[in-house]
C-alpha cells in the first residue's frame, strides 16, 4: 500500500504486480520501469521483476484501514491478465465487495476478459471500472465497458497518443486525459484533447485532465485553456452511496 502521486487517485493497492504488453500504449510502461527499478534496489515485492506475480498477503490490507480511502487497484499490474484466474479476481473482488467504506478503482486494457467476467462478478456501488484507450485502434475497449454492471465507467486516455474522434460515451461518467511522459516521449496535440473535452461535455460526462507529459512533466504542467480539470463523478457516486464522502475527494479537487 502506497500513497500515489497519481493525481486521480489518493493510494495505490497492488494485489499483483507484473504485466505483457498488449498495445501501443504499452510501449513505454511507467509500471514495467518502476518494477526493474525495484527489483535493482532488492524490494522483495519484485524479486520476480516485471513477470505476473500475485500477492496474497496484500488481500488482508484493505480490512486495517480505518478510514475511508481513494483506491487505484493494481497500479502496477492488470487485474484482467490472461494469465490470472477467475479465481483469484473473484478474491479481489470479494475485498473490495467487504470494505465499501473505500472507493477501488480498477483499470485494464483487457476489456474482453473484463466482459467475460463481468455477470459472474458482484459489481458493489464502491467499484469504479476503467479502460485504458490511447488511440482510436482501441474504441471496442469504450464498447466492452459500457456493457458491465458498474455502477460507475471511466476511460484513461493516457498516453493519448492520437485524435479520438466521435466517442459513444453513452453510460460513460468520467474521462482522463493525459500525455505520455519519461525519457522519449511520444508527442501530444492541443487539438486532441480539446476535441475530447468538447465531446465529453457534450454528452455530460467527467472531464479530468492529467498533464501534457513530456520529458518534464511537472514544467509542462497540467493548465489547459489556462484551467486546470479536476472534474470526477462524485455526484453521481454520492447517490449510488447514500452517504457523504467529500473528504475523499478535497485532496484531488484542489
Amino acid at each position: 500500500m502506497a500513497n500515489s502521486k497519481i493525481e486521480w487517485t489518493g493510494e495505490t493497492w497492488n494485489p499483483t504486480t507484473g504485466c505483457t504488453k498488449i498495445s501501443s500504449g504499452c510501449k513505454y510502461c511507467y509500471a514495467e520501469i518502476m518494477s526493474r527499478r525495484l527489483q535493482a534496489m532488492g524490494m522483495n515485492k519484485y524479486i520476480n521483476g516485471f513477470d505476473l506475480t500475485i500477492h496474497t498477503d496484500t488481500l488482508k490490507l484493505p480490512y486495517k484501514w480505518k478510514k475511508s480511502r481513494l483506491v487505484f487497484v493494481n497500479s502496477m499490474s492488470d487485474l484482467f491478465h490472461e494469465d490470472l484466474s477467475f479465481e483469484f479476481i473473484q478474491k479481489v473482488f470479494s475485498v473490495m465487495n467487504d470494505n465499501q467504506q473505500h472507493i477501488f478503482q480498477i483499470l485494464t486494457k483487457r476489456s474482453d476478459i473484463l466482459l467475460k467476467y463481468n455477470s459472474i462478478l458482484n459489481w458493489t456501488p464502491n467499484i469504479w471500472m476503467g479502460v485504458t484507450v490511447e488511440n482510436n485502434q482501441y474504441l471496442k475497449r469504450i464498447e466492452d465497458l459500457s456493457w458491465t454492471n458498474a455502477a460507475i465507467k471511466f476511460l484513461s486516455l493516457e498516453p493519448l497518443l492520437g485524435p479520438i474522434p466521435d466517442m459513444n460515451l453513452a453510460g460513460i461518467d468520467w474521462a482522463i486525459v493525459g500525455g505520455e511522459s519519461g525519457t522519449n516521449p511520444r508527442p501530444i496535440k492541443k487539438e486532441w484533447v480539446t476535441d475530447i473535452l468538447a465531446q465529453c461535455r457534450e454528452q455530460k460526462v467527467s472531464f479530468f485532465f492529467k498533464q501534457w507529459g513530456g520529458r518534464n512533466k511537472k514544467q509542462s504542467g497540467r493548465f489547459l485553456n489556462n484551467k486546470i480539470y479536476n472534474e470526477m463523478p462524485v455526484e453521481k457516486y454520492l447517490y449510488l452511496k447514500h452517504q457523504k464522502v467529500h473528504d475523499l475527494f478535497t485532496a484531488i479537487d484542489k
